[in-house]
């Protein structure tokens, strides 16, 4: 397919109701921030569900692996989570990474558009930076596996503590997997009917689950306060130099703690960087520190409890309502990560680094809410497989972290990258920021590289998958892209010629194309076999822009040629999906392109890639690149066209 033809599947055009908030920001130069508290409300539903429920496991996996409760060991865990929470979170991500906006879209794809471009050395090449910022990419993938999984099977695992019964005991060993395959199943099935009316629930219900997690916390810090000392650093620093053996487990464990922090700046374009600042200072991060410290207090009474978490209530019906109040939170956090799977897979589709898919909008007036059924599926299957794989939270908590401090050291690489060549920022500035931000980042990566054999092989195996895919489509596209360039005549010298030819029929033919400038190869292979061409001709071509959203005025640029012929192009953002009926009839309406929306055929090429070329990739991605390009989304969702409109000329292009 061609480089126009790689647009994402757009939604229907009557389903276009309204401009997104977003592009009337983008007009403005700011962001909307009306209705404040119900952004803040929403913000708490979606940003923090993952990070929110990471109480479940973290502190418990984390003490698990510092060899027990004692006192050295529960104050340096807990100091090392106040810290984690502070560096990471609070201070790189909240107060700094969340600056670098790009238009008020956040997320590591936007943060590679605030990157100068650089002159290529050749059609494939791709830069360092933009090679970091795929791997962090599919890195977050295996986090989307991953995250509904664990937080599921955490949630549901606590049905265990609601009694001393062994029989109850053996009866929820065999119906913990069962009961979170089957909770996985009804929420992946539910996506294709929208977001919109349980999002309305997510923000009050998570509001409920941080008030919980800091009373039951409170209360257990008021009995034993002298775990509130773990906030001075010297703790930490005694678990990391004097920790032994259990230092690199403890850390693998500790990481838990953050998880979701890119969240926080993937989701910033949807609520706005104030919100999600005033939900985590003022709510998320006293609430998740009180009940750290209340599991440490509540471990250094009775060393020998079975759960952190769990045992902050008391057995019975306490418990049960925990269970259930958890496992609406855990399935909320799950919803965030696949909606944001649906949100990165758009965006990379619009750049140029994933194949075209099927989009499904399930909103007619917000352009964010969408269900991607492919992307849906896989993440489904994969995330049945590792809860049948692994059973337990606690196992598939080794093969949890991996993915995530991959994309915060990509994260925090490019975030450099951006303030020294696009801010302007001095390197004695923006080298200490970059060296207390890599250094956690690495120290974290390295403690769990060490669970590799123990199940984090999985996240590094989906995303060594998605970027391998991600980086020969790229390539691909690029190569396919030089031949066509070659392969082509100027459009404005087959117009020319055009006035001369008396084969010319009533109608209006919509020729899709990469390059504005050049004829499409419908064009040539239309007029090659059929002898006549429409009485309008339009070259259509769609390009993506670095931005997320380009406002419906600057949307269109036309240009007439003789003989009938007319230079079109659409430019959207890279978190619009575009719409080309639509579009392309104001932009004729405008500028006086005889045009009759029932009378327009539109050409779209289909190539049939060749492995057999002069372009240099290897041949195995070659052929990689062509079964992708067998299984994209059709021409008709792509672009919105009634099927019976759309026209495919085939040819074979040797790359």
């Amino acid at each position: 397919m061609t480089d126009a033809q790689q647009a994402p599947a757009a939604e229907p055009a009557h389903a276009h109701a309204a401009e997104p908030a977003h592009a009337h920001a983008a007009e403005s130069g700011r962001h909307p921030r009306g209705h404040d508290r119900a952004l803040l409300i929403g913000a708490l539903g979606v940003v923090f569900g993952d990070i929110g429920t990471s109480p479940l496991y973290a502190f418990h996996e984390s003490i698990h692996h510092g060899g027990g409760g004692s006192e050295e060991t529960v104050l340096g865990v807990l100091s090392l989570f106040f810290w984690s929470l502070v560096i990471v979170v609070a201070i790189k991500y909240v107060i700094f990474i969340s600056r670098a906006d790009n238009d008020g879209e956040g997320g590591i794809l936007a943060l590679l558009a605030l990157v100068p471009p650089r002159p290529r050395r050749s059609p494939v090449h791709i830069g360092v930076t933009a090679g970091l910022v795929i791997l962090g990419t599919s890195l977050l993938y295996g986090d989307g596996v991953i995250t509904p999984a664990i937080s599921v099977l955490s949630a549901i695992e606590g049905l265990r503590i609601v009694s001393d019964d062994p029989s109850w005991h053996a009866g929820v060993d065999t119906w913990v997997v069962p009961i979170t395959c089957a909770i996985l199943v009804g929420l992946f099935a539910v996506q294709r009917s929208g977001t919109a009316k349980v999002g309305r629930a997510f923000g009050p219900v998570m509001i409920v689950w941080f008030a919980v997690l800091a009373a039951i916390g409170l209360w257990h810090v008021a009995q034993s306060p002298m775990v509130l000392q773990a906030a001075l650093p010297h703790h930490a620093w005694h678990v990391l130099v004097h920790g032994k053996a259990e230092a690199l487990p403890v850390l693998g464990a500790v990481v838990l703690c953050v998880t979701g922090s890119e969240a926080l700046y993937a989701d910033m374009g949807h609520f706005g960087r104030g919100p999600i600042r005033t939900g985590w200072f003022w709510i998320v991060m006293p609430a998740l520190l009180l009940n750290y410290f209340g599991q440490g207090a509540l471990v250094l009474r009775e060393p020998g409890v079975s759960h952190s978490f769990w045992g902050l209530v008391p057995a019975g019906a306490p418990t049960l309502a925990l269970v259930v109040i958890a496992t609406a939170a855990t399935v909320i956090a799950s919803q965030a990560l696949i909606t944001g799977c649906y949100s990165l897979t758009r965006q990379a589709v619009q750049l140029g680094y994933f194949p075209r898919v099927r989009i499904v909008h399930t909103s007619r007036t917000t352009e964010g809410q969408i269900y991607v059924p492919s992307i849906n599926w896989a993440l489904a299957a994969a995330c049945l497989l590792l809860v049948i794989a692994f059973g337990s939270a606690g196992k598939l908590a080794a093969a949890y972290g991996i993915a995530v401090t991959g994309t915060m050291l990509v994260t925090s690489i490019v975030f450099f990258v951006v303030v020294t060549r696009s801010w302007g920022w001095s390197y004695a500035r923006a080298v200490p920021l970059l060296l207390l931000f890599a250094t956690v980042d690495g120290v974290f990566l390295g403690a769990n590289l060490v669970k590799l054999a123990e199940g984090g092989w999985v996240p590094l195996a989906i995303g060594l998958v998605i970027f391998t895919m991600m980086v020969t489509w790229k390539q691909g596209r690029a190569l396919v892209a030089a031949h066509m360039a070659g392969a082509t005549l100027p459009l404005s010298a087959v117009a020319e010629s055009a006035q001369d030819a008396g084969h010319r029929v009533p109608g209006t033919g919509v020729f899709m194309t990469p390059d504005a400038r050049a004829t499409p190869l419908a064009l040539l292979h239309h007029f090659k076999h059929a002898k006549v061409l429409p009485q309008t001709v339009i070259a259509l071509s769609v390009q993506v822009e670095t931005t997320p959203w380009v406002p419906k005025r600057n949307r269109a640029a036309v240009e007439a040629l003789p003989g009938g012929f007319w230079r079109v192009q659409l430019r959207f953002g890279f978190m619009q999906t575009p719409t080309v009926p639509a579009s392309l009839l104001l932009a004729c309406e405008a500028h006086g392109i005889p045009i009759e929306a029932n009378d327009v055929s539109y050409f779209v090429g289909r190539e049939h890639f060749l492995p057999t070329g002069p372009g240099k990739m290897a041949r195995w991605r070659k052929i990689l690149f062509e079964v992708l390009s067998r299984n994209v989304a059709p021409a008709t969702d792509a672009f919105g066209i009634p099927p019976g409109r759309v026209v495919e000329l085939g040819s074979q292009v040797p790359l």
